[in-house]
């Protein structure tokens, strides 16, 4: 066993990294071709994230269960084929049983092989850990790069189109209808959001509130750890 498998896992820790400070999107600018591309409605991007999470788990559970086995020379092959097996899967699933999710995000399922973030996290996070850890920290990656995507979706949507989750019950399944939701009755649109250039916009200030938000919580933090000091 490595050292790395006997210290105690920091969950919250990698939670944490997955969701907001190292997430795919907005801390390392990873996967902005589908995400801009797919992100015309909330329902694509929950679509498209939901594919890719259940790869970036499956791909970290692989991963790590044949660490002991894969040669460091081979490694990234081995990692590709996983994650290009994994994919391969999805898509023949998603075509069987969500064929009309599956035509509207098209070539972007297959493309989740070369998602820079999944190749990644398996090289620099599963290789070298556990199942368990391997597997939450997929799931943390997946679930940060999910809420970026249904994010932009729905600023994108709600602005492009005045409904948010539209065609949810047609795409996921009926199941799904309650997310269904018009904001404006008889909104005419505005179609600048739908278009790609509005995907750049949307991106730009979710990319801007972040830093804000980054920004209030470390000067917080820093309060918080001066008061402490004086207090001692």
């Amino acid at each position: 066993m490595s050292t790395a498998e006997k210290t105690d896992t920091n969950w919250s820790r990698i939670a944490r990294d997955g969701v907001w400070d190292n997430n795919v999107v907005m801390a390392q600018s990873l996967a902005l071709c589908p995400l801009l591309a797919v992100t015309g409605t909330a329902t694509n991007g929950l679509g498209l994230g939901l594919a890719s999470t259940f790869v970036m788990v499956a791909s970290g559970l692989l991963v790590s269960l044949a660490r002991g086995i894969i040669t460091p020379q081979v490694r990234i092959p081995v990692f590709v084929l996983i994650i290009a097996t994994l994919v391969t899967l999805v898509d023949l699933g998603m075509n069987a049983w969500m064929h009309d999710l599956h035509k509207v995000l098209g070539l972007f399922i297959p493309l989740i092989v070369t998602n820079c973030a999944i190749l990644g996290r398996a090289e620099s996070f599963a290789s070298r850990q556990a199942p368990l850890p391997a597997v939450f920290d997929g799931l943390m990656m997946g679930v940060g790069f999910t809420l970026v995507l249904v994010a932009l979706g729905a600023v994108r949507e709600a602005l492009g189109s005045g409904t948010l989750f539209a065609n949810a019950s047609m795409l996921l399944g009926e199941s799904l209808s309650w997310l269904e939701v018009t904001l404006i009755p008889d909104y005419r649109g505005f179609l600048l959001m739908i278009l790609p250039p509005g995907g750049f916009i949307a991106m730009g200030f979710l990319l801007a509130g972040k830093r804000v938000l980054d920004r209030k919580l470390a000067a917080r933090q820093q309060a918080k750890a001066a008061g402490l000091a004086a207090s001692a």
